[in-house]
């Protein structure tokens, strides 16, 4: 069996950019990618610096391209499991298994969205969750934001940055305090009580939200919150859990505790992009994937001088 020096789990913007600097450092690397990146239902990348607008798929085949260049190798799969066996093997759904020095996990994520009808449908079109990712394609529209916790309240302040239409729908989530309302009202934002029960969809776009009763309150676009989920099960092996991320004593979600180099609690096991921070953006998640890449090939060398000093004194 092939022995790498480095696997890359996952071929989104983390692992590629990660990939291409290990590569680059005359390493062997292995990239292993499922092909459903997180960002998958999104028409476009935002935020990337020249490359703003570009169609996910269209990033990272060009990212492929790249690092196959190099003369990484790419292959298509789903791993499953990790064992640490003196290196590493990891296994594919298929049955393939591959051997590696050390692990680059760049998963992602899974977004895991409120129960409603229609809701899922229309995620990375005119659901929305960021406005920094999203929120200029929908600017000037009628925007609701569905409240399912406390973070809501500053979820709509950020769309209403975009727009002077802009609706809360408190759902599930608790009562504003009074000090809330009047930031509410102070910023022109409407605020509809009560739950919502479905979205309503006309040619394939949002027109409305329903709520229970059967009222529908017109709306172009809608924001939600998600639970951010990380890709990471196939970790359990190696002994590597996921941690749970609070704000204000709220679970956002899961995410791989690495330090500031994307080392994890196992050694030789490091990771980068939204497995580690559900909020990373793309071209944060990219720069993450570099500086864990350095991280790695830096835990290399030092293997390797070990081992050259080591024969230099036999």
């Amino acid at each position: 069996m092939k022995k790498y020096d480095v696997i890359v789990i996952g071929g989104g913007a983390a692992g590629l950019s990660g990939a291409l600097a290990l590569v680059r450092s005359r390493r062997s690397v292995l990239v292993i990618d499922d092909g459903t990146p997180r960002n998958a239902p999104a028409e476009h990348v935002h935020n990337y610096l020249t490359r703003d607008g570009v169609p996910p798929a269209e990033l990272y085949a060009i990212g492929r391209e790249e690092v196959i260049g190099y003369g990484s190798e790419v292959v298509t799969g789903t791993v499953t499991t990790a064992r640490r066996d003196g290196d590493f093997k990891v296994e594919l759904a298929d049955g393939t298994t591959y051997q590696g020095r050390r692990l680059l996990v760049t998963t992602g994520l899974t977004d895991v969205l409120p129960d409603l009808p229609g809701l899922a449908e229309r995620w990375g079109k005119d659901v929305l969750h960021c406005p920094y990712c999203h929120g200029w394609e929908v600017r000037d529209q009628a925007i609701g934001v569905l409240a399912t916790t406390v973070m809501a309240l500053h979820q709509v302040q950020l769309f209403r940055q975009l727009s002077d239409d802009v609706t809360l729908f408190l759902h599930t989530a608790p009562e504003p305090t009074d000090e809330q309302w009047e930031e509410l009202a102070a910023r022109r934002i409407s605020v509809v009580e009560g739950k919502v029960e479905q979205l309503e969809v006309e040619d394939g776009k949002l027109t409305g939200v329903r709520l229970e009763g059967g009222k529908v309150i017109p709306r172009q676009a809608l924001a939600v919150q998600s639970t951010m989920r990380a890709r990471a099960g196939f970790l359990t092996d190696l002994g590597l859990e996921t941690t749970e991320l609070e704000a204000n004593g709220i679970v956002l979600g899961t995410a791989v505790q690495v330090d500031a180099m994307g080392a994890t609690q196992v050694p030789g096991v490091f990771a980068a992009g939204n497995v580690t921070d559900p909020r990373a953006q793309v071209i944060s998640a990219a720069a993450a994937g570099l500086m864990a890449a350095g991280g790695v090939n830096f835990d290399l060398i030092g293997e390797e001088i070990r081992l050259a000093v080591a024969a230099r004194s036999s």
